[in-house]
């Protein structure tokens, strides 16, 4: 399965809030930044497929905005309950621009949240 970088938004022009959502490629993906730059997980919370963009990101974590379980950003993992961990998207900055790569194949069920 092959991956295929997209141009998310110029890194001097990302949301001071610390985060942005954006559907790539059929993929929901959230860019969040961190003390220690920036990161791209799917915009999905594992527990029950709400988006997670809806929540703060605090202390390099997103909280779900529906039942509080909290994801590192730069890692995935859960550390606020006992839900899988997030899909990681590689993440670059290229010439001042933010870059996410994700897979060529579209997500399944599993990876996509429940949008209202």
């Amino acid at each position: 399965m092959g991956e295929t970088w997209h141009p998310i938004v110029a890194e001097a022009d990302f949301p001071e809030e610390g985060k942005l959502a954006a559907r790539i490629a059929g993929w929901s993906v959230l860019v969040a930044r961190t003390e220690d730059g920036f990161c791209a997980v799917n915009d999905r919370c594992t527990h029950q497929a709400a988006l997670l963009s809806g929540g703060k990101v605090r202390r390099g974590t997103i909280m779900c905005p529906l039942h509080g379980a909290r994801f590192e950003v730069a890692t995935g993992r859960c550390i606020g309950g006992t839900y899988a961990d997030l899909r990681r998207f590689d993440l670059r900055v290229e010439g001042g621009m933010i870059e996410v790569a994700v897979p060529d194949t579209p997500p399944g069920p599993h990876e996509r949240p429940v949008e209202s």
